[in-house]
């Protein structure tokens, strides 16, 4: 009985082993931290000051009345093309996954929020690779079994 608990907590900690450190390298940016998404912030400076790797999530915390995300490409970002939104986001409390390496763009769409700085384009790095995983022991010979029952 002792023994196969301990086999099931060997199990849970093999299992741990391996899926812990991909899930604590995952980190939940608040963009403008305390400022939130909103005017007069320069998120520019924000985004530089961070690190950010797939499996990261950003969070877009704003009034909903003034505001929203909208996602798009880098030369649309670049001139506020608010039209050319791939994504739209408009609860106030918007999470979006960085599921990709790469660059990624979002402006307020709302009013000239986008040309008076509300916008933010971050570099999403690969995230980190899972620890290999040791190979498991391969199955006994039943041949070499038989052999030593024979002396």
């Amino acid at each position: 009985m002792a023994s196969k608990q301990m086999l099931a907590a060997a199990a849970v900690s093999a299992i741990a082993v391996v899926f812990l450190p991909a899930l604590a390298s995952a980190t939940d940016h608040v963009v403008g931290d305390g400022h939130g998404w909103t005017l007069g912030f320069d998120y520019a400076a924000w985004a530089e000051s961070k690190q950010f790797t797939v499996g990261d999530t950003l969070a877009f915390k704003y009034s909903k009345s003034s505001h929203n995300v909208a996602e798009l490409s880098g030369p649309d970002f670049k001139a506020c093309n608010k039209a050319a939104a791939t994504s739209v986001w408009s609860s106030g409390e918007d999470r979006v996954t960085l599921d990709k390496p790469g660059r990624r763009w979002f402006i307020c769409a709302v009013g000239e929020h986008c040309r008076l700085g509300m916008k933010l384009n971050v570099t999403v790095l690969p995230g980190t690779p899972a620890p290999l995983q040791a190979p498991a022991p391969a199955p006994a010979d039943p041949r070499a079994r038989r052999s030593l029952s024979r002396w």
